[in-house]
């Protein structure tokens, strides 16, 4: 490999929705710091066969309802 065109890579620490973390290697941040993850396979209806809700943190979810709350699929 070239020297320096590529990110640094480095062990961080990702925590999982409900508090369980686990150490991976990642460009992601400095060495040490923290993912924390909004949804991960633990909480996405994808996953969990839509028992849960996805929480809606950016407000995107809400814009997307109110702009096709009218709309109908035709038959």
């Amino acid at each position: 490999m070239k020297d320096g065109i590529h990110p640094d890579y480095h062990e961080i620490t990702v925590v999982m929705t409900d508090g369980t973390s686990y150490q991976t290697r990642s460009t992601y941040g400095k060495a040490g710091d923290t993912l924390r993850l909004d949804i991960d396979s633990k909480s996405h209806p994808a996953w969990t066969g839509g028992q849960q809700r996805l929480l809606d943190t950016g407000g995107q979810l809400a814009r997307f309802n109110k702009r096709f709350q009218g709309f109908t699929a035709k038959k």
